[in-house]
């Protein structure tokens, strides 16, 4: 079974929502995300990294992080 799963993506000073489906199984291992969703996964983790907003932006919701001082 699957279900549709919003996973966030946390690199410095950005997050990114990636949409995956996860995968539920009766094996030990449940849930999982498939080889091509975790793949997605990284590979937003990665542009979002090198500071490359447009290919992250591409699979992903990207939002900036702005601090709040008190």
């Amino acid at each position: 079974m699957r279900k549709p799963y919003t996973k966030l993506v946390h690199e410095g000073n950005y997050v990114a929502e990636v949409d995956v489906d996860l995968i539920y199984t009766d094996e030990g291992w449940s849930p999982y995300l498939s080889l091509e969703d975790s793949d997605k996964v990284d590979d937003v983790r990665e542009a979002l990294r090198c500071g490359d907003l447009q290919t992250a932006a591409r699979s992903a919701k990207v939002f900036s992080l702005t601090p709040v001082r008190v």
